[in-house]
């Protein structure tokens, strides 16, 4: 590599933020299943502290060797609806707790798969998960939880809409924190190393590294040298960034898996973004030319920006999978809050721009006594824009008991804090109360 172009790299670690945000070992749980769920959760256990017992150390061995910070190692595993529901168990608790206990022994940041896939109806395992999902969270620290409600291929099971929009206000009530490792999908992927929605498909190998690499700050001072430039100039600045990124994630990825002798998955080359000062997507958007996130013209700028770093990461890795593109997280990005504290950036044009971003409504804090009628529409709203335009979306919202429009919430850490935000306060429950399934569009029908 050529002198400069070290020192580059040394200069996007040390002042721009960049970092492998996440190195997520993928493993499958359906050797793990057993009627006996005292054996199961044995099993389980047993399986993930064997498989992942070195990924800790072996991450850390290589920040060390190569100087690139690894922010979160992290496990992901087989839906675990798909496993509990060989067993008579009533709430799969145990098993949330099992994960966890897991997760301790490892020292990872967080396990993610207490999920359950309901896109086009559910099993009794299913739904005995999904009615587990408020105790198992609160019971836990490190567990994380998904479901996806829909699909293009499938349409919106709306049944799973209604009641996540409980599950979300019920988990509030207990301890609202819960709903910072829930995530509602349409479209959700097998390969995601993000949490708190990632999981390990069925589709997937037995055991697998995939990487997440993130790197607003690096974008942004890139886009510092082309100040007035036509947006067609910004956009493969954005692109070339966005391979070198890319590259150094398989770098990563590729050796983590062969020192742990496992395959290499995928490289997710999301853009996410954290509280800390430089490391923020809407002061990307900003660069190009926004004098605040939200106003008109930033739905434009995203879009631009979510393809312009898909193109870059393509061309840098022929393993690019995950979500891939831009979040955009209220409380995770100093910009985004910023913009919710001006009264830029509210609710209506955040969905807006989810249409063009990499997932959804995210890490955004709600007035407590928000009627779980509303939590729901707010899903299949979201879950529309992602059936219709064959993408992922995802809500992660958080009610906060006893706090109103204008409080401040505080998440901590990487979480950041957020504004509370004011939602549209006429009904929509007749239409959610309906159930049934919004079919699939007319665009489904591919073979």
């Amino acid at each position: 590599m050529e002198f400069d172009k070290i020192l580059e790299t040394i200069h996007m670690i040390s002042d721009q933020n960049l970092d492998v945000r996440t190195v997520t070992m993928g493993i499958s749980l359906m050797d793990c299943i057993d009627s006996d769920s005292d054996v199961a959760c044995q099993k389980i256990y047993d399986k993930i502290t064997t498989k992942a017992k070195d990924l800790v150390k072996t991450a850390e061995q290589i920040e060390m060797e190569y100087g690139i910070p690894i922010v979160n190692k992290r496990v992901a595993v087989t839906p675990i609806s798909l496993v509990a529901g060989a067993s008579q168990d009533k709430d799969y608790v145990k098993y949330a707790k099992t994960l966890g206990r897991a997760a301790q022994t490892l020292g990872i940041d967080f396990i993610g798969g207490f999920s359950a896939l309901v896109q086009k109806g559910m099993t009794k395992g299913d739904q005995i998960l999904i009615a587990s999902l408020p105790e198992a969270l609160a019971q836990t620290n490190l567990v994380c939880a998904s479901v996806n409600v829909g699909s293009s291929k499938s349409g919106i099971n709306m049944d799973a809409v209604k009641q996540m929009g409980e599950v979300i206000t019920t988990a509030a009530k207990l301890d609202y924190m819960t709903n910072a490792k829930l995530v509602v999908f349409c479209n959700a992927v097998e390969d995601n190393p993000f949490m708190a929605g990632g999981f390990h498909g069925v589709s997937e190998p037995d055991v697998v590294i995939n990487v997440g690499v993130s790197g607003p700050g690096v974008v942004k001072a890139a886009l510092e040298h082309v100040k007035g430039q036509p947006l067609d100039q910004v956009a493969e600045t954005i692109k070339q960034t966005a391979f070198k990124v890319t590259r150094m994630g398989q770098l990563v990825g590729s050796v983590a898996a062969k020192r742990l002798n496992v395959p290499f998955g995928i490289v997710d080359l999301s853009l996410a973004p954290t509280p800390a000062v430089g490391d923020s997507v809407a002061q990307i958007l900003e660069e190009i030319g926004l004098a605040q996130v939200g106003t008109h013209g930033t739905t434009a700028a995203l879009a631009m920006l979510n393809d312009a770093v898909k193109k870059g990461g393509i061309m840098a890795c022929s393993h690019v999978g995950g979500l891939s593109g831009a979040f955009i997280p209220v409380s995770e990005d100093a910009g985004m809050i910023a913009a919710v504290e001006a009264g830029t950036l509210s609710l209506d044009k955040l969905e807006a721009m989810t249409a063009v971003c990499s997932v959804g409504l995210d890490m955004i804090a709600l007035p407590g006594d928000i009627p779980a009628t509303t939590v729901s529409a707010m899903i299949a709203d979201e879950a529309a824009i992602g059936m219709i335009n064959n993408k992922t979306t995802a809500v992660r919202v958080i009610p906060v008991p006893g706090k109103k429009v204008g409080d401040q919430v505080e998440f901590g850490g990487l979480l950041g804090h957020a504004p509370i935000m004011p939602y549209n306060q006429t009904s929509s429950a007749a239409m959610i109360t309906r159930g049934g399934l919004i079919p699939a569009p007319i665009h489904s029908f591919k073979n």
